[in-house]
């Protein structure tokens, strides 16, 4: 019998989300369908609530972002849970339950909080189920995802395994396997490349509008100016955004196109030469698997700090939080045929592990088939598991 892996999720940033569907798809290519289970348990327990909490959860970061920081900042450092645990009562109660009924051989999940519930279980139900933690955000790291015990941590790149590590996770439980990519990404080929700009080619600016993004409209109209680029503009499900924009568009002589919402945004970072877009976590690491160097122009507090930092840290991209910022930015990189655009793309070599998603699924299906070890508290000394083939 194939073993069965639970994979949790939840819908307060698309980072989780997007991460989740991924290793999904790796475990049905490494093992078979239905060898995945998919659920996020607080949608599924208390939906109406939910949807409460995740319009909540956008209108803070988008409107309110200095109390978004003070709220993250104050998790980080006062450490609800596990104390408040009850106020997930149903959460709790329906994990129990599928742990029981469909007996996955290992859980991974791609939200923190999840952690705490899965030790709780552990601690008191008896439940031996090995769990990882499938860390989506880079270097600003929130302690809900490594207090509670675990069998392994995986990583999106290295800056964030030291994080860990000097948080006082056992080394060798954080794997740095890169953050679970589609597919795509493994294997492009040549037609999935943007046009050579030493040639003389225009280049491609991929601007991806996301809810809340500050001087959004005003930025595409000064895209859409610049008559010596290809532009292509994604506004997600503002429809009226978007007719705006194709009235702007008609005017342009080169190439421009405006999207609602698509399923493409891998596909069209692999054949733009920069990506436009606020940092947000699956965003910022398909940007680098894609080897299209970002141009931010916005960060949430707390969680999407890190994803900038790491770009900062390789030189690759800049923070263009206005519209004059933007365009100033788009000319320093492709003057003299892109000789600045050319740095940034070679600085994300380093970064690039497009095989992340299977390499997750590959160690935790090994570890099903070993012998089971003691749960890792920080601190700890605890065995060191198998190698992967992107180990930190």
């Amino acid at each position: 019998m194939k073993p069965r892996i639970l994979i949790l999720t939840a819908g307060y940033g698309e980072g989780h989300n997007a991460a989740a569907r991924n290793l999904v798809a790796a475990c049905e290519t490494e093992a078979g369908p239905g060898t995945a289970l998919l659920a996020d348990l607080f949608a599924l327990a208390s939906p109406r609530l939910t949807r409460v909490t995740r319009w909540g959860y956008l209108a803070a970061i988008n409107r309110t972002p200095r109390l978004w920081s003070a709220f993250f900042g104050w998790v980080d450092r006062a450490r609800p849970f596990p104390r408040h645990l009850w106020l997930l009562r149903r959460e709790h109660q329906l994990l129990a339950r599928l742990l029981r009924e469909e007996k996955p051989a290992a859980v991974c999940s791609t939200y923190p909080v999840y952690g705490f519930l899965l030790e709780q279980l552990q601690r008191h139900a008896g439940v031996q189920t090995p769990h990882y933690n499938v860390v989506t955000d880079s270097i600003s790291i929130n302690s809900l995802w490594w207090l509670p015990r675990c069998a392994g941590w995986f990583v999106p790149n290295a800056d964030s395994a030291q994080v860990m590590i000097n948080a006082g996770v056992d080394p060798a439980l954080v794997h740095t396997t890169g953050f679970p990519l589609p597919a795509i990404f493994t294997a492009p080929g040549p037609a999935l490349q943007p046009p050579n700009l030493a040639a003389g080619h225009a280049p491609r600016i991929l601007y991806i509008i996301n809810s809340g993004t500050q001087h959004a409209e005003a930025t595409a109209h000064r895209l859409l100016a610049e008559n010596a680029w290809e532009v292509t503009c994604a506004v997600g499900r503002d429809e009226a955004l978007r007719r705006r924009l194709q009235k702007v568009a008609a005017h342009r002589r080169t190439p421009v196109t405006i999207l609602g919402w698509t399923d493409q945004i891998p596909r069209l970072l692999l054949t733009h030469h920069v990506v436009l877009s606020k940092a947000g976590g699956a965003t910022t690491q398909e940007a680098i698997a894609a080897r299209c160097p970002m141009i931010v122009n916005q960060i949430v507090p707390g969680q999407e700090e890190g994803n900038y930092e790491l770009l900062r840290r390789h030189r690759i991209g800049a923070y263009a939080p206005t519209p004059d910022e933007v365009i100033a930015t788009l000319h320093r990189a492709f003057a003299g045929r892109g000789a600045l655009w050319h740095e940034w793309r070679r600085a994300l070599d380093p970064l690039l592990r497009p095989h992340a998603a299977r390499d997750i699924v590959r160690h935790v299906l090994a570890r099903t088939a070993a012998p089971k070890s003691a749960a890792h508290v920080p601190g700890e000394k605890s065995p060191r598991p198998p190698a992967l083939a992107h180990h930190g």
